[in-house]
C-alpha cells in the first residue's frame, strides 16, 4: 500500500536494520536527507530495497570507512544516492548486475552469503514504484547506487 511518506524516515529504518553489521566494522553512515522530503511509496518495500543496497555497501567497505546516503528531489524525481568506499565493481559486470542469480565476484559473494538476488530485488521494488535503479564504480574507488522515484502529483 502507497502513502504519502518521509524518505528520510524510511532511510532511517533501513539504516537500523543495517547498523550492528556498519558497528561491528567501524563503519559510520552519513546521510543527507531533506527532512521535507516525501513520496508516495511502500515503506516496507522501500526499506527491503535500502536494506539491501546499505547491507551491500557496508558489506563491501573496508573497516572504518564511511557509507554515504544522500536524497534529492526534483520536480519529477526524487534520487536515493547509497555511495560506499568499496573496492569498486569491473565495468564489464555493470550491464548485468540487476539480473537474477548474477555475481559479479561469485567467490566473495558466497563468503559474504550473498544469494545474487538482491540487486534483482532493489531493481523490481523500484519498478513497482515507477521508477529505475543505476550503478556507478571506478575500481578502487567504491560504487554508487542510485534510485530513481517518481514524483506523483
Amino acid at each position: 500500500k502507497r502513502r504519502d511518506t518521509s524518505i528520510l524516515e524510511v532511510v532511517q529504518t533501513a539504516v537500523q536494520v543495517c547498523q550492528p553489521r556498519a558497528d561491528a566494522r567501524g563503519i559510520e553512515f552519513r546521510i543527507n536527507c531533506p527532512e521535507e522530503i516525501q513520496a508516495r511509496v511502500d515503506a516496507t518495500l522501500l526499506e527491503q530495497a535500502l536494506v539491501n543496497l546499505i547491507d551491500n555497501a557496508v558489506k563491501y567497505s573496508g573497516n572504518g570507512n564511511s557509507v554515504w546516503i544522500d536524497i534529492d528531489r526534483s520536480d519529477s524525481q526524487i534520487q536515493i544516492h547509497i555511495r560506499d568506499e568499496g573496492p569498486g565493481i569491473p565495468q564489464r559486470h555493470l550491464p548485468r548486475l540487476f539480473e537474477r542469480f548474477y555475481r559479479a565476484d561469485k567467490a566473495r559473494s558466497r563468503k559474504l552469503g550473498g544469494t545474487g538476488l538482491g540487486l534483482s530485488i532493489v531493481k523490481h521494488i523500484v519498478q513497482v514504484h515507477g521508477g529505475h535503479v543505476t550503478v556507478e564504480s571506478a575500481l578502487g574507488k567504491g560504487s554508487t547506487f542510485t534510485l530513481y522515484l517518481p514524483v506523483e502529483p
